[in-house]
């Protein structure tokens, strides 16, 4: 090197050596923490088996950013070819999914399958995005100099990430940026045969044998070298997801989250009512937990989870001191409110049921009024204790008194010490007049 100048090394280009075993990766459903440790995972057990590709099977109404960047992340940084292929017939790549398809080095889809529609939602805490028109992307610096505030400012800037992101993707893999662009802007989508004929995908494929047979011989970069595929006639092996991986779909799917979390909050509350009985305060400790755990990687709204943690307090509170419903009524509100806002709305299969929020809202409104129709119920019954009872009472003597004299009688079950101003045999009908203390004063009755 001399004078500063530099010399720009010579890229490789290898060749399969030998049709071997390619790696079959499916991520169905939702794009989330599961799914990005799945395909890291599965990456890496692929690698080590000596595979020579990759076919990273897809069918995604989309997902959380940060679950698909780092699935991204994974499939640059792999020291395989990754083929991306959208099936079977009726799958999509919408949202998360378009950004994947793009960053594979092989692109495909199977007939009767589409992608697109990559605006992002909930960036941010909104709920839409603007600019969603037909204008170029905006430069870098005229971003800098916008000057909207609060949400619609960071609404622009989400929306101009998310378009730098998938032109760089675009530019990367030699396909159609302005079209990935306005797949971003314009939530634009494309069935299979037109992406294949806009060059947003290389090739129309009927199933895995035909992916692997068109992408025979093409030359593909994986990270600096250049690489020609050697796929025709290789054999299949699918990776399924670890015990790991599975576990944590489980917890992070929303509802499953939200269920762990209220199982968790009344496990306690029923342990510190009945202390002692250890289970509810085990199993309720674990779901809490667990819980917790799935929220944190899921997209919260804590404001949400405030809410339904204030309806708890006050439902809890209506059992344990009730106001004829108004602390009750109050809880059932903030929790169904909080139930709905918990999940950021818009995120695609990130969402709590609405059947299971208004199912168990049903079941608490019918405790509540139960709850209600007891209280209701107990101040218009008659007085079953104390004094008042106790005076119109009358039992037997179970032994002689005297004159002026005390003994022992049976009273509702119990045995009373007595004053008795006559003298009565022994099983003698006798009333109570009044009480003092622990001493009946009776007369014969």
């Amino acid at each position: 090197m001399q004078g500063g100048s530099t010399t720009a090394l010579p890229v490789r280009a290898d060749r399969a050596a030998t049709t071997g075993m390619v790696a079959q990766i499916a991520l169905d459903g939702p794009i989330g923490p599961a799914a990005a440790e799945y395909f890291d995972d599965a990456s890496q057990r692929a690698l080590a088996d000596g595979a020579v590709a990759i076919v990273l099977r897809l069918d995604t109404p989309g997902g959380l950013a940060d679950s698909m960047r780092q699935i991204i992340a994974s499939m640059l940084a792999c020291r395989l070819p990754v083929l991306v292929y959208v099936a079977p017939g009726g799958a999509r790549a919408a949202s998360a999914g378009t950004y994947i398809l793009y960053a594979g080095q092989i692109a495909a889809m199977a007939p009767a399958t589409h992608l697109g529609a990559a605006t992002p939602i909930q960036l941010g805490g909104t709920t839409s995005m603007p600019g969603a028109t037909d204008k170029p992307a905006a430069s870098s610096s005229s971003v800098e100099d916008q000057s909207a505030e609060g949400d619609d400012a960071e609404s622009h800037k989400a929306l101009n990430d998310a378009i730098a992101y998938i032109r760089s993707l675009a530019q990367l893999r030699g396909r159609n940026a302005p079209w990935a662009e306005q797949a971003v802007r314009g939530a634009a989508t494309l069935t299979a045969s037109e992406a294949a004929q806009q060059h947003v995908i290389d090739f129309v494929a009927t199933d895995v044998a035909d992916l692997l047979a068109k992408a025979d011989g093409r030359q593909v970069q994986v990270g600096d070298r250049s690489v020609t595929l050697q796929l025709k006639g290789a054999t299949v092996r699918d990776y399924a997801p670890g015990a790991r991986t599975r576990f944590l779909a489980i917890i992070t799917n929303p509802t499953i989250a939200y269920l762990l979390l209220l199982g968790g909050i009344f496990g306690l509350v029923l342990e510190a009512l009945h202390p002692g009985a250890m289970l509810p305060g085990i199993v309720g400790g674990i779901c809490l937990l667990v819980g917790l755990y799935a929220l944190q990687l899921l997209p919260v709204n804590y404001a949400g989870l405030a809410l339904m943690a204030l309806g708890v307090g006050l439902l809890v509170a209506e059992a344990v001191n009730p106001s004829i419903g108004a602390l009750g009524a109050g809880g059932l509100v903030s929790f169904v409110i909080g139930s709905v806002m918990l999940m950021k709305a818009g995120v695609p299969g990130y969402g709590v049921n609405l059947g299971v929020i208004g199912g168990l809202a049903t079941g608490a409104a019918a405790l509540l009024a139960l709850i209600v129709w007891l209280v209701l119920g107990s101040r218009r019954a008659h007085q079953v204790n104390g004094d008042v009872v106790m005076i119109t009472e009358s039992g037997e003597l179970l032994e002689p008194v005297s004159a002026g004299g005390e003994a022992w009688m049976m009273l509702r079950g119990e045995r009373w010490r007595v004053h008795c101003d006559s003298a009565l045999p022994t099983g003698a009908r006798v009333r109570v007049v009044r009480r003092q203390g622990l001493l009946l004063w009776v007369e014969p009755g």
